[in-house]
């Protein structure tokens, strides 16, 4: 979620979320006459936050809100989290966690390089996830006077906020030192032998081919890489109907990943052109 846009909601959550409770036995502020909404106001002003529009002692939407709402940046922590611990893996091994002396040893495998904070991130979130159930579930109380379903509220929001906090700090954290291994990330592109760019290759070929004979020609000569082990720019270099319109230099260019990457970069720029106006 773009810092931007957190910002907007936050504001958002602002104005629904801090509004007091004061409605008496029943939400209807009887025992004040004809005064209870003036006494009402005034006490929203006392207390800062804004006045009701109605009664919502046994309607939680708003507390059920703010869960919600954490439960949404922490799953977006969690992705992250995720993402970096399938990467550190040893067959993988294309970004790492910050790294100091000793931090992610393990005690019996000295090689080991442990995702730690990605560990805590998701264990953290899963909670949080469990918790926001439970203050959904708190929502259902019963008539205008309920029997205890908030006292769910009690026990998971104060320790929504908690790990949430910490969820923030340690995607924060690892985030500002994440380290990124290109080298390992273009080796295993060519781990398949240049089949992950096989659509390139077709969208390459459809004008000459057209669309569909186009993509059942590669789809044979996949298949072919993957019984041989060959790769796929020799075969379609060998190819008799390919070489009529594609000579090899040209189809070198088309199973080069590097020259499948699209709009990507734009995108990433025009991401951090957004999160830099927005902090100005």
């Amino acid at each position: 979620m773009r810092a931007e846009a957190l910002e907007l909601v936050v504001a958002e959550l602002e104005a629904r979320v801090f509004v007091f409770e004061f409605g008496g036995a029943a939400g209807t502020l009887s025992s004040l006459g004809k005064d209870g909404l003036k006494v009402q106001a005034e006490l929203a002003k006392e207390l800062g936050l804004a006045q009701p529009e109605i009664a919502w002692h046994t309607v939680r939407d708003r507390i059920a809100e703010v869960g919600c709402f954490l439960g949404l940046v922490t799953g977006i922590c969690g992705k992250i989290a995720l993402d970096v611990k399938l990467m550190m893996q040893t067959e993988v091994e294309e970004v790492y966690e910050p790294f100091h002396e000793g931090r992610g040893s393990s005690s019996t495998m000295p090689q080991k390089r442990n995702p730690i904070s990605s560990v805590y991130i998701t264990a953290l979130t899963s909670v949080v996830r469990q918790h926001v159930a439970a203050l959904l579930d708190a929502m259902v109380e019963d008539h205008e006077r309920a029997t205890g379903p908030w006292e769910i509220e009690w026990i998971v929001l104060p320790e929504i906020f908690a790990l949430s906090a910490g969820a923030l700090a340690q995607t924060r954290f690892l985030l500002s030192g994440l380290q990124v291994d290109e080298k390992k990330m273009r080796a295993n592109l060519d781990i398949t032998r240049g089949l992950i760019v096989s659509e390139a290759v077709m969208m390459g070929l459809g004008p000459h081919l057209g669309r569909q004979y186009a993509h059942d020609l590669v789809y044979d000569i996949c298949r072919k890489v993957i019984a041989t082990g060959r790769p796929l720019l020799d075969l379609l270099a060998e190819d008799k109907e390919i070489a009529k319109h594609m000579n090899r230099a040209e189809l070198a260019k088309l199973v080069d990943p590097a020259n499948y990457l699209g709009v990507a970069g734009e995108m990433v720029d025009r991401v951090l052109a957004m999160r830099k106006a927005s902090s100005r």
